[in-house]
């Protein structure tokens, strides 16, 4: 495949989508009506009070109608689905390592996986599919783990910069600190100060989320400029 076709994929879309998802987060948290799973005369939307899933509800714990916010942010899930074709798109980047395009390859299918299980957060929202939505958005960040592991290593025995190698650990330690607080945590929805700590977990491994990728894909440019130079 050519350079331009990598450069789109590898690096471009990798890069655009993290942007994409938080513009149309933040639209969603625009139109939030209010409410919160244990205070419905919340006015609007709260960084400590509400999940993210909250604002794909088809209506709001306030009670109204909440149609504009989830537009914004099922369609925001669905695009981050995107990226997790896009990383299908990595290993061809490592091919002069063989274990490095070996591990890519396993790397990028628990990303594909994972990408797609967020998209599916999208696709049922909380109070129509609950049960499906809880599934997806656990099991989403589970598999983000191994992604986490095995890129990580490609990348320390890769020529590009160390960096990468620390932002993919500390997205690896942040996301395996998340599912073992998913684990074992409080109960939300029985506990109002739980729910704040979780609702305000979330927010900042979701930020670890997309600075991370955003970043990686300098990295995955900088391999895709050494594989020319040769």
């Amino acid at each position: 495949m050519g350079t331009n076709l990598y450069n789109l994929w590898a690096i471009k879309v990798i890069r655009y989508i993290p942007v994409l998802f938080v513009a149309g987060v933040l639209a969603a948290i625009i139109f939030y009506p209010g409410g919160n799973i244990h205070n419905a005369e919340q006015i609007g939307y709260s960084f400590t009070h509400n999940f993210l899933s909250d604002l794909g509800g088809i209506r709001s714990h306030s009670g109204a109608t909440n149609t504009i916010s989830a537009f914004f942010f099922n369609l925001s899930m669905v695009i981050f689905g995107f990226g997790g074709i896009a990383f299908l798109f990595i290993p061809s980047l490592f091919k002069d390592d063989a274990m490095n395009y070996k591990l890519a390859i396993i790397g990028s299918a628990f990303l594909l996986f994972g990408a797609l299980f967020f998209a599916g957060v999208g696709f049922t929202p909380h109070d129509l599919f609950r049960k499906e939505h809880v599934f997806f958005a656990l099991n989403g960040f589970r598999l983000m783990v191994p992604a986490a592991i095995l890129y990580f290593i490609v990348l320390v025995r890769s020529p590009v910069d160390n960096r990468y190698s620390w932002i993919t650990m500390f997205f690896l330690l942040s996301t395996f600190a998340y599912v073992m607080y998913q684990l074992f945590g409080g109960n939300a929805l029985l506990d109002p100060e739980e729910m704040v700590r979780q609702a305000t977990i979330q927010k900042m491994i979701s930020l670890v989320h997309i600075v991370s990728i955003f970043s990686l894909s300098f990295g995955f440019h900088q391999q895709l400029e050494l594989n020319n130079s040769k």
